[in-house]
C-alpha cells in the first residue's frame, strides 16, 4: 500500500521525498587541472576534457600541431609520461553509502590516485571507468592521473606477446606513424593513417565527476522499440541498470509517461544488491497513432518525449527524461532470382532503402576540439548533400553522444563499426577483458539511437586474413583464424546479441555476410560481388569507364583523392610549401604514390596545368584534382545507383553507395569531400546532385547512350525527360528532345532512353563527339524535378570549341543570404565559385553551365558583409587553368 501512497502524495522536491535520504549528488571535475611532464620540466594548466597537445597549444608553449611538419617536431609530447592533478572539495562521505570517481573517457593508459592512494588503473580509451573512493575521500581531496605514453605501452605489450607475432608491426613509412597500435585500445588512427597524422594523445578526453549516492544509482538507461508484425502493435522495452548499494533488496515503483501517446503506466519492481537491471515492456495501444522515425528523404524523424520516474523505498526518487523513437531495421540477405548468392540491403520500417552517403572519420586529432558547432556543420552538410547514411569507420572513435543525437534529428542512418581496423589483434585474457567491457559499455550507451542501423565488428580484418595482407606462412594461419573468431564472434558478437536484439550485427566490412558465416566466418573472397558489401579502389584504370567497377550488392567504400583548397592549406604552410612537388606536399601525402596517381587520373581526360607562375600552377593543380575526384566518384556512384534494380550476368541489385570519405582530420590530400573546417570540395557539390532523390543517369555501352531513371521516392513518378545537345562554343542547344509520359517507378532504377550516339549526333546535326555535350533532366508536375545531368562524349582534353569563356559574376544581398549572378558566353564546365576562408556553402557549385545566366545562393555559417565576400571571391572554370 505504501507504494500507491508514495505515487499519489508526492509533496517533495524533484530529487528526494520528504524525510528521505538525500538523492544522488554529482560534482563535475571539468575545468582547469595541473599538467606536468614526466620529469617535471614542463608544468602548465590544462582544460578537462582535453589533452596534453591542446593544453600546450593554448598556453602558447607549442605552435599549431598541424602547421607544416609539426607532427614530426612534436613527437616528444606523445613519448613523455604526463600527469594530470588537481584538488577538489569532496562530499561528506559519512552521508553516503558510496562515492565513485567516474571517467566517461580517459586516454588511455593511466594510474589513478586519490589522496595518494591508488584507486584504479585504465587501459582503454573507449571504456567508462568508475572507481569506488568512499574510503579514501576527504573534504579537501587531491587527485592524480599518471599517464603512461601510449607508444611505450603498445611497444611493451607487443614485446610481451612472445607466442607469435600479431601484425602489422608498424605503418608504412609514408605515414610517418608509430608502431603496435593494435596492442592498445585507443583510437587506431592516432598512430597515423593514410589520410592523417600521428598524434597519440594523452588526457582526460571526456567528462569526469564524483558521484555520491545511497540505496541505488542509475548507471544506464536504454530504450528499444519492438514491433510485432502479426499483431501490428508497437511496444517499448525500457532497460535500466543500477548499482544497488543497499544490503537488502530494494522495492519500488516505476512510472512511464509518454504524453503524446497517452501513456502513463506504473510498475512495481525489486532491485537486488550489486549491479542489477530492470527490464520493462510498455505496450503501446493499437488505437494510438505511432509516428515512425524515417531516414532523411523518406519521412519525418519523429520522437516522443518521455519521463521515467523511479520511486524506491525510503522515498528515494530518480527521474529520467528521454526521447523514444519507433523504427524497425532488417538486414535482408536472401536469394535473388537470376543471380547466385544473396541480397544485402536494409529495410527500414518494412521499406527497402538505398543507402546513400559516405564514411566518417574523426573530425580532429584532438577530440576536445570537436565542438557542437563542428559536428552540426559537418552533419548538416551530410543531409544537404542528399545523403541518408554514414559509416562510422572502425579506426577512429565511438563518437560523442551529441553526434548520434544530431544524426537522430537529421535522419542520418549510422553503420557503426567497432574500433578495430586493418590489423590482427591479440586475444590474451587481459585484452579480451578490456574489449568485453568496452563493447558492453558502448552498446548500452548507444543502442537507444534510432540512427544506428548496424553493428559491424571491424574494418577490413576478414579481408586481411583472407588475402593474407601480412604474409603469414600457410602453416601458421590456423592461430589467426582462431583469434579472429574468438574476438569478433565469441566475444563481440556474443555481447552484442545479448545486449541488443533490435539491430543486425556483421563481423566485418567487407564481408560476405551469411556466406562468410557459412565458411567459418572468414570467406575465401570477402569481395565477392554476389554477397555482402565490398570495398573497391582502383587509381590507375580510367575512372570514366564504368566497366571497371564491381556490380556489387553494396559498395561500402570507394574513392579517389584530391587536394583541399589553397585557402585551407595556406593556414598551415608557408610560401616555399606552395608547390605540388614541395617537401610539404610530399610530407602531407600519406598515401604511397598518391600525388602521382591524382595527376595520372586527371591526365586521362584533362590537359594538365602548365602555368609558369609556381603559385598559380599549384592552385590550378589543386582545382584539377578536385575536378578529377568529383567526376570519378560521380561516375562510380551513378553506376551503383543505376544497378539497384537489375541483374546482369548474375550481378547487381546494388543497394548502397558509401564513398570514402566524408570529412578530413587535418589539412592534407585525402579522399574527403569536406575539408578540415567543413568547406565543401567540388565532390560534395557533386554528391548533392548524384544523390538526388530523383535523377537521370547516363552512360554509354558499345556506342549506345542509355539514360536510366533512378528514384528513391515512395511513389511512382510521371515525368518528361528532356535531352539536349550543346556545342561547347555556344549556350543555345543544338537540339532538344522531350520524351513525355516517362514512368519512373518508386525505389527503382531502370533504362528509359536508348539511342546510338552516332544516330543522336546525325539527328541533331552540327555535332561531333568532340564538339558537343549531352545534358538531360526530369521535369514533372508541381515541384517534381531532378537536377540536370550530363554525359561527356569525349575526353575534355580532346574537346573542340572548348575555349576560355567570358565568365563573370556579381553579388547581391537578400537578408542573411547572398546571390551570385554568374554569366558566361559559352558552355562552361566545372564552374567554381570560391570565397576562401569565409565559412559557408553555395547552393550549387562545380557545375556545367549551359545557360547564359545562373543565380547561385551562398549560405554563410557566420555573419559576413558583402565587402568581405567581394574581397575573397574567385571564379574559376576548367579553361581558366590553361
Amino acid at each position: 500500500m505504501w507504494r500507491l501512497l508514495l505515487l499519489l502524495a508526492a509533496p517533495w522536491g524533484p530529487g528526494t521525498l520528504a524525510g528521505s535520504p538525500p538523492g544522488p549528488a554529482a560534482r563535475s571535475l571539468r575545468g582547469s587541472w595541473r599538467l606536468a611532464s614526466g620529469n617535471g620540466s614542463v608544468v602548465l594548466s590544462g582544460a578537462v576534457p582535453g589533452c596534453v597537445h591542446t593544453a600546450l597549444l593554448r598556453q602558447g608553449l607549442i605552435q599549431d600541431p598541424y602547421y607544416r611538419s609539426n607532427d614530426l617536431a612534436y613527437k616528444w609530447i606523445s613519448l613523455d609520461n604526463w600527469t594530470y592533478s588537481r584538488t577538489f572539495k569532496a562530499f561528506d562521505a559519512r552521508k553516503w553509502q558510496k562515492v565513485n570517481l567516474v571517467f566517461e573517457g580517459i586516454d588511455t593508459v593511466a594510474q589513478i590516485l586519490v589522496n595518494n592512494v591508488t584507486v584504479g588503473r585504465t587501459d582503454n580509451m573507449f571504456n567508462r571507468y568508475s572507481f569506488d573512493i568512499t574510503s579514501v575521500i576527504k573534504e579537501d581531496s587531491f587527485i592524480e592521473v599518471r599517464f603512461l605514453s601510449a607508444i611505450s605501452y603498445a611497444a611493451q605489450r607487443s614485446r610481451s606477446h612472445r607466442a607469435y607475432r600479431v601484425p602489422p608491426q608498424c605503418p608504412p613509412p609514408v605515414q610517418k606513424g608509430e608502431c603496435h597500435v593494435n596492442f592498445i585500445r585507443k583510437e587506431q588512427c592516432s598512430f597515423s593513417w593514410d589520410w592523417g597524422p600521428s598524434f597519440p594523445t594523452q588526457g582526460i578526453w571526456k567528462d569526469v565527476r564524483i558521484e555520491a549516492y545511497n540505496i541505488c544509482h542509475l548507471i544506464y538507461f536504454t530504450l528499444t522499440p519492438i514491433y510485432v508484425k502479426s499483431a501490428q502493435q508497437w511496444s517499448l522495452e525500457i532497460e535500466s541498470v543500477f548499482d544497488v548499494v543497499s544490503s537488502k533488496p530494494v522495492v519500488g515503483l516505476v512510472t512511464v509517461n509518454i504524453p503524446k501517446l497517452q501513456i502513463q503506466q506504473t510498475y512495481t519492481t525489486e532491485l537486488h544488491p550489486g549491479e542489477d537491471r530492470i527490464v520493462l515492456l510498455v505496450n503501446i495501444s493499437k488505437s494510438a497513432t505511432v509516428q515512425k522515425w524515417w531516414p532523411n528523404g523518406h519521412g519525418n524523424q519523429t520522437g516522443y518525449d518521455m519521463t521515467t520516474t523511479f520511486i524506491m523505498e525510503a522515498g528515494y526518487k530518480i527521474e529520467k527524461f528521454s526521447k523514444a523513437y519507433f523504427r524497425t531495421v532488417e538486414l535482408v540477405e536472401e536469394p535473388i532470382p537470376g543471380s547466385p548468392g544473396l541480397s544485402f540491403y536494409f529495410r527500414i520500417n518494412g521499406h527497402p532503402i538505398f543507402i546513400k552517403g559516405s564514411n566518417w572519420i574523426p573530425a580532429d586529432s584532438f577530440q576536445d576540439r570537436v565542438s557542437s558547432d563542428v559536428l552540426k556543420i559537418i552533419l548538416q552538410s551530410t543531409v544537404d548533400a542528399n545523403m541518408n547514411a554514414l559509416r562510422v569507420w572502425g579506426g577512429g572513435v565511438y563518437e560523442q553522444d551529441e553526434f548520434y543525437d544530431i544524426c537522430d534529428e537529421l535522419g542520418i542512418m549510422i553503420w557503426q563499426d567497432f574500433m578495430f581496423a586493418c590489423a590482427l589483434y591479440p586475444t590474451d585474457q587481459n585484452f579480451l577483458k578490456s574489449v568485453r567491457a568496452e563493447i558492453t559499455h558502448q552498446v548500452k550507451r548507444l543502442k537507444s539511437h534510432p540512427s544506428i542501423i548496424l553493428w559491424s565488428g571491424n574494418n577490413e580484418n576478414e579481408a586481411a586474413i583472407a588475402g593474407n595482407w601480412f604474409f603469414i606462412p600457410h602453416a601458421e594461419m590456423k592461430v589467426y583464424f582462431k583469434d579472429y573468431v574468438t574476438l569478433y564472434v565469441k566475444n563481440i558478437q556474443e555481447i552484442v546479441l545479448a545486449e541488443d536484439k533490435s539491430r543486425p550485427y556483421i563481423t566485418s566490412s567487407p564481408t560476405n555476410g551469411m556466406e562468410s558465416v557459412k565458411e567459418g566466418w572468414i570467406s575465401q573472397n570477402p569481395y565477392d560481388t554476389h554477397y555482402g558489401d565490398t570495398h573497391f579502389y582502383d587509381y590507375l584504370s580510367d575512372c570514366w569507364d564504368w566497366t571497371v567497377y564491381p556490380k556489387t550488392r553494396f559498395a561500402s567504400e570507394y574513392g579517389f583523392q584530391s587536394w583541399p583548397s589553397f585557402s585551407t592549406l595556406e593556414k598551415v604552410s608557408s610560401t616555399e610549401d606552395w608547390s605540388f612537388t614541395s617537401n610539404f606536399s610530399f610530407h602531407r601525402q600519406h598515401h604511397a604514390s598518391g600525388n602521382d596517381q591524382m595527376l595520372h587520373q586527371a591526365g586521362l581526360h584533362f590537359k594538365l596545368p602548365q602555368n609558369t607562375d609556381p603559385l598559380q600552377l599549384f592552385k590550378d593543380t589543386i582545382y584539377l584534382t578536385q575536378v578529377m575526384q568529383a567526376q570519378c566518384i560521380k561516375a562510380e556512384t551513378e553506376f551503383y545507383r543505376r544497378s539497384q534494380s537489375e541483374i546482369i550476368n548474375g550481378e547487381g541489385h546494388t543497394m548502397g553507395a558509401l564513398y570514402w570519405q566524408l570529412n578530413d582530420i587535418w589539412q592534407a590530400p585525402s579522399w574527403a569531400s569536406l575539408e578540415y573546417g567543413g568547406k565543401w570540395k567540388m565532390l560534395h557539390y557533386f554528391a548533392q546532385r548524384f544523390f538526388a532523390p530523383l535523377l537521370p543517369v547516363g552512360h554509354e555501352d558499345k556506342g549506345v547512350l542509355f539514360i536510366y531513371g533512378v528514384s528513391d521516392l515512395h511513389s511512382d513518378s510521371e515525368l518528361t525527360l528532356k535531352v539536349s545537345l550543346y556545342q561547347w562554343d555556344s549556350t543555345a542547344p543544338v537540339c532538344t528532345l522531350a520524351k513525355e509520359g516517362v514512368i519512373v517507378k518508386a525505389g527503382s532504377a531502370a533504362p528509359i532512353y536508348k539511342e546510338p550516339v552516332n544516330d543522336l549526333l546525325k539527328r541533331c546535326g552540327n555535332c561531333t563527339r568532340q564538339s558537343c555535350v549531352v545534358t538531360f533532366y526530369f521535369v514533372g508536375k508541381g515541384e517534381l524535378y531532378s537536377p540536370s545531368n550530363y554525359h561527356f562524349l569525349s575526353s575534355l582534353k580532346d574537346a573542340v570549341g572548348l575555349e576560355k569563356a567570358q565568365l563573370s559574376a556579381t553579388i547581391s544581398q537578400q537578408g542573411d543570404l547572398y546571390t551570385f549572378i554568374v554569366r558566361t558566353t559559352a558552355v562552361t564546365p566545372f564552374v567554381w565559385l570560391d570565397v576562401g576562408n569565409i565559412p559557408g556553402r553555395f547552393h550549387d557549385n562545380g557545375f556545367l553551365m549551359t545557360e547564359k545566366r545562373k543565380a547561385v545562393v551562398f549560405y554563410p555559417w557566420e555573419p559576413i558583409s558583402i565587402k568581405e565576400l567581394e574581397k575573397s571571391f574567385r571564379l574559376t572554370s576548367l579553361m581558366d587553368i590553361y
